[in-house]
């Protein structure tokens, strides 16, 4: 996964007023965490970082004006109720070669068996182990022929090199059921006497 590079500045006021000014000059509050180190509060342009984070995982480059570069993935993304714009961004600092835990989403592929089953999701994500340059944006399942009580277990992924489960592998993440027989309607007029 490549980087992505966006310019930030360092936040030297605080509160809903100076959050407020950052958002309308199209700048978008965070802190930034991680390694021991002091948090840095910073704002960071808007537009690059709505764009950004469309990718899950996304591994971002922050040149920070005045006070260097910081490798980072975003751990919490706070966004306003009704707009949906980006209200705030925690971000963890990374550094190459270390290895994160991030959740990754799964992805079908295929066509169940015929005979009108159905899939049953039980995990939308799961929670992998991977080099912090080398996240997955995703894990493909193949779903093609599987018949009605098939289940994929968290074990059965195939995971990209480099990549392993940070979850119990016996967790149930999809699974095949029968679809369910109508019930006969009950007799909604009663007989007459």
């Amino acid at each position: 996964m490549s980087e992505v590079k966006l310019s930030a500045q360092l936040r030297t006021t605080f509160g809903k007023g100076s959050a407020r000014q950052a958002r309308r000059d199209a700048l978008v509050p965070g802190v930034i965490y991680g390694h021991g180190q002091d948090p840095k509060h910073v704002n960071v342009e808007g537009h690059g970082l709505q764009l950004a984070l469309r990718t899950p995982n996304v591994l971002i480059s922050l040149d920070i004006e005045g006070a260097g570069t910081e490798l980072v993935i975003p751990k919490a993304v706070q966004k306003h109720p009704l707009k949906r714009s980006l209200s705030h961004v925690d971000y963890l600092i990374v550094k190459k070669g270390e290895t994160v835990t991030v959740d990754v989403a799964i992805v079908t592929e295929g066509e169940l068996a015929a005979g009108g089953n159905m899939l049953e999701t039980l995990q939308n994500t799961i929670s992998v182990e991977a080099e912090a340059t080398h996240i997955p944006t995703e894990v493909t399942v193949s779903i093609a022929g599987l018949q009605a009580g098939d289940t994929i277990h968290a074990k059965d992924l195939v995971l990209p090199t480099g990549t392993k489960l940070a979850v119990d592998g016996d967790i149930a993440v999809l699974q095949v059921v029968a679809p369910q027989a109508e019930e006969p309607a009950a007799d909604a007029e009663g007989t007459e006497a």
